[in-house]
């Protein structure tokens, strides 16, 4: 599965959050959308950039973004999480990873001599119409989201 590119549309999103609710792209037309897909809840790196995109919200809120994080653990496992570290923006669970095939983040993954399929660390800037914008294709947590508040910024201005 190929990453799409900044200028494409972006593939559309339905998933459930940790209570349910149902998170659709098509739904946040007319606002700017971060989709930051991550391997796993309540890990160390995970943590770090959750904990990131929760102290930067208000800050991509007033700029008129919005922040969703996707990784394939169920509604339980989001709901621990959030609450664990007091996130404040959803968490939508990927448990059959369509979504993630269709960013191109559900990768071939090798550790320890092993190999497996998992979620790599990405991240999508979305415009108000459904183009992506920017593409970070290797995410390092610490300053991500600070970094993705900067290219919002940056984004917003050459749109207007």
């Amino acid at each position: 599965m190929t990453t799409p590119a900044a200028g494409d549309n972006a593939p559309e999103i339905a998933l459930p959050d940790e209570a349910g609710g149902i998170h659709r792209l098509a739904d946040q037309r007319g606002k700017w959308v971060v989709v930051y897909f991550y391997p796993t809840d309540d890990t160390p790196g995970c943590t770090t950039e959750a904990c990131e995109f929760r102290d930067a919200n208000s800050e991509l809120t007033d700029e008129g973004g919005v922040v969703w994080g996707v990784s394939p653990q169920g509604a339980r496992s989001k709901a621990a999480f959030r609450t664990k570290f007091g996130l404040n923006f959803p968490l939508l669970a990927d448990e059959d990873h369509a979504v993630a095939e269709a960013y191109g983040v559900w990768v071939e993954k090798s550790s320890a001599g092993r190999t497996s399929f998992g979620v790599a660390r990405r991240t999508f800037l979305i415009d108000p119409e459904g183009r992506i914008v920017r593409v970070w294709p290797k995410v390092r947590p610490e300053g991500h989201a600070a970094e993705v508040l900067a290219a919002l910024r940056e984004s917003r201005a050459a749109a207007a």
